[in-house]
């Protein structure tokens, strides 16, 4: 299945391909920082997912969610409860 998607996702011309990416990504960065400031759950999610979608077509976005993995790597919410 992920084989068949990613197949159909190359046929399709280039332009299409980083302007789907652009818009979709984009929405998502933009839900998930509406989301700091508005009430409700899944920001941080939204974000990454936003960045995964615009790293299929841009470098830069590959970079980014790599630091972001990095950074996550780092994080241990024990740490934040522990007295």
């Amino acid at each position: 299945m992920k084989e068949k998607i990613a197949k159909s996702w190359k046929t399709l011309p280039s332009a299409v391909r980083k302007t789907l990416a652009a818009v979709i990504g984009s929405t998502l960065i933009i839900l998930g920082s509406l989301l700091v400031v508005l009430p409700g759950p899944f920001t941080l999610p939204l974000v990454i997912l936003g960045l995964f979608v615009l790293g299929l077509e841009y470098a830069w976005a590959r970079r980014t969610l790599e630091k972001v993995k990095e950074q996550g790597a780092k994080f241990n919410p024990l740490k934040l409860f522990k007295k």
